[in-house]
């Protein structure tokens, strides 16, 4: 942009739009604020979709309060907001918990002549149930009504996920036989979210009995459903466990570096972190390349084991349980995976919690 200035080429509003959009795509937030200021300094005035394009990036980057103030100035201006602009500093306002700023946004899109859609709905149900306010949500899903709106799929998971996890299965169950009445199917959105419902709440036959369905009605379960159904079973009773890991192998069952993260968890979680820290050599030296994640819950256990640290106690079948699963996990990503490059860091933390292991077991 800044060749096409020297050069005297023309630049007008939608190749700044354009260009802005991108910068804040690619998270590149500097840039994105130098060429807005760039904007002004060359005199471009930016029309209602700049404004809303800028605004909608810094609402998505955290910067809400700036988000605002050019949402004020864009009304300064004589520009007319519309239902996105109004969306993104709604979503952007709920992001950072204020949900009366996102209320009083509703109520001025109204008193201008613009109808909430059913993504300011949804927008506003989802800040309220991640703040547990589960009267509230339900409130503006009974108003969306009034405004000649019906709810979606989308706005079905989100106050179901809302239930599930305030632990009020009543009403969860109640939601769901209300979506299959609906003109909306379940997808696997609203599976993985009851499955983890139940497993939450030790109810695993009946995250079984969903895991079927869904099978059954066609929906192929995803690496999330999979997982979910892992830590659910990491505490249940080791037949049981056994036979719905046997049922998601069949399923074509795919470990993933999540599945990973979840099992060298429990094995710290439960009091085996030394155990932990040997399949994260075995792992490592294998190939399997790990995350953040990973290196932070191996870190933990190699403290965990130089500490008297306090476990939850695991009986010798939950033990036995997770032994299978690492073991399938690891047989299945050392097959699978190529062979990455060990990093230094990579070395150096094998070096020493494989030290530490060692000391620790003698």
């Amino acid at each position: 942009m800044n060749k096409m200035i020297q050069n005297d080429f023309p630049v007008n509003k939608v190749a700044f739009t354009l260009l802005l959009d991108g910068y804040f795509k690619r998270g590149d937030m500097v840039s994105a604020q130098s060429l807005w200021e760039e904007m002004v300094r060359i005199e471009v005035a930016p029309d209602a979709v700049a404004f809303s394009a800028y605004i909608d990036g810094l609402s998505k980057a955290g910067f809400i309060d700036e988000a605002y103030n050019e949402f004020l100035e864009m009304s300064r201006r004589g520009l007319i907001p519309n239902n996105f602009t109004y969306n993104s500093l709604i979503d952007g306002f709920c992001k950072c918990g204020k949900l009366n700023e996102a209320l009083k946004l509703i109520r001025q899109m109204r008193q201008r002549g613009l109808l909430p859609d059913i993504f300011s709905i949804n927008i506003i149900i989802n800040g309220f149930c991640k703040q547990g306010r589960m009267k509230a949500a339900v409130d503006t899903y009974m108003d969306m009504y009034q405004w000649g709106l019906e709810p979606d799929i989308v706005t079905y998971n989100t106050l179901l996920s809302g239930y599930c996890k305030a632990f009020d299965n009543v009403n969860a169950d109640n939601l769901l036989d209300k979506l299959y009445t609906s003109r909306w199917d379940p997808d696997i959105f609203t599976y993985n979210i009851r499955i983890h419902g139940f497993c939450i709440s030790r109810r695993i036959n009946q995250a079984v009995m969903l895991l079927d369905e869904l099978v059954t009605c066609g929906v192929v379960p995803n690496t999330v459903t999979y997982n979910t159904m892992i830590k659910g079973v990491c505490n249940d009773i080791l037949d049981r466990a056994l036979i719905l890991i046997a049922k998601l192998l069949k399923m074509a069952f795919v470990p993933n570096i999540v599945t990973t993260n979840l099992l060298l968890s429990q094995l710290r979680k439960q009091g085996q972190p030394v155990k932990a820290l040997m399949w994260g050599e075995k792992l490592m030296q294998g190939c399997i390349e790990f995350d953040d994640i990973t290196y932070n819950i191996l870190e933990r256990a190699y403290r965990d084991s130089q500490e008297d640290a306090e476990f939850i106690e695991l009986t010798p079948d939950n033990k036995l349980l997770l032994d299978v699963l690492m073991y399938i996990t690891s047989d299945y990503l050392r097959r699978n995976r190529p062979c990455y490059e060990l990093t230094d860091y990579s070395l150096k933390l094998i070096d020493n919690q494989s030290a530490g292991s060692l000391k620790y077991l003698k």
